[in-house]
């Protein structure tokens, strides 16, 4: 990757220092690529990072070279669903974009030494960006005042339930009703 700002989640951050410990060790060839990407990234918090950024997990719209634009989630692993839905970090495109900016270009080598160029189109959800959306409305609710109209109001001379009553009591002819026996 040449030239490329990038902008990391804590959370990617730790996913890709475990992948190149992981990955240094049956020497990977994508290893120089992951170490790169690590040594140059702003790592940022996960509730600041900014909408258009690719994070794990994002819908992406991107283009290659001048090729037709590409829409896949991009993902830690390969998982199982619609072929060519994913696209995982594992793989040097999917590395490449994780950490790239809607509108951002990126140069990266392929394996077989041809280059090739990265277009970020948008991204179409970032789960980060969702969240806070869900939160900020959750907390636009509890703001908002209740909408209650009171439709009854209680006489001024209620008394608590078990408090004694002035119920009369009759003698003589008045059935009781049944007894309990």
């Amino acid at each position: 990757m040449t030239g490329t700002k990038c902008w990391l989640t804590t959370k990617d951050f730790a996913v890709l220092e475990i992948m190149l410990e992981r990955r240094r060790a049956f020497a990977d060839p994508i290893v120089p690529m992951l170490a790169d990407k690590l040594s140059k990234a702003d790592v940022v918090p996960i509730d600041s990072v900014g909408p258009d950024i690719v994070t794990l997990n994002s819908r992406v719209v991107f283009r290659i070279d001048a090729g037709p634009a590409e829409t896949r989630t991009l993902v830690q692993n390969e998982v199982r669903g619609p072929v060519g839905s994913s696209l995982s970090i594992t793989t040097r495109r999917g590395l490449c974009m994780l950490g790239m900016a809607e509108g951002q270009t990126a140069s990266i080598e392929q394996a077989d030494g041809r280059r090739e160029s990265i277009l970020i189109a948008a991204v179409l959800y970032q789960p980060e960006a969702a969240r806070r959306a869900v939160r900020e409305k959750s907390q636009a609710e509890v703001r908002r005042p209740h909408r209650l109209t009171l439709v009854y109001s209680a006489a001024a001379d209620w008394r608590p339930l078990g408090e004694r009553c002035g119920m009369r009591q009759t003698e003589g002819d008045d059935d009781p009703g049944p007894t309990a026996a």
